[in-house]
């Protein structure tokens, strides 16, 4: 039986998330899920700042890309993560009346690993529609 490998680009990305996560929880957040994902698309991380829901998108970008992390989260992108995210609070409704707020943890490719920037409140959902 043949062996499956992830695709590069995939692995790459699923280290920037556990990467992303750590840094997150380091700075107080706390986990609540990974990876939910529902036919409007998918949020990397969901988490608890104080009362806040906080839906991450970590996106990774290597040496020599031709948009930004933070610039490829454009506005289908942030579209479909706003309504991922309503989703998310009717499938679970002990977070459905918290605040939500959408941060990008923008991982690169450094001289020494991964350097991450943390974008709070990168955009708004209301701005989305």
């Amino acid at each position: 039986m043949p062996h499956f490998r992830m695709p590069s680009h995939i692995t790459r990305g699923r280290r920037a998330e556990r990467r992303a996560e750590r840094f997150l929880r380091r700075r107080g957040l706390a986990t609540v899920m990974r990876n939910y994902a529902r036919t409007t698309g998918e949020v990397d991380l969901v988490m608890l700042d104080g009362d806040d829901l906080v839906c991450v998108e970590v996106r990774y970008r290597g040496p020599g890309s031709w948009v930004s992390a933070v610039e490829s989260v454009d506005h289908a992108k942030q579209r479909r993560i706003a309504r991922t995210s309503e989703l998310f609070r009717r499938d679970h409704p002990e977070h459905r009346f918290r605040a939500v707020r959408f941060d990008v943890v923008a991982a690169t490719k450094g001289n020494l690993g991964l350097d991450l920037e943390w974008i709070r409140n990168a955009f708004d959902a209301t701005e989305c529609a």
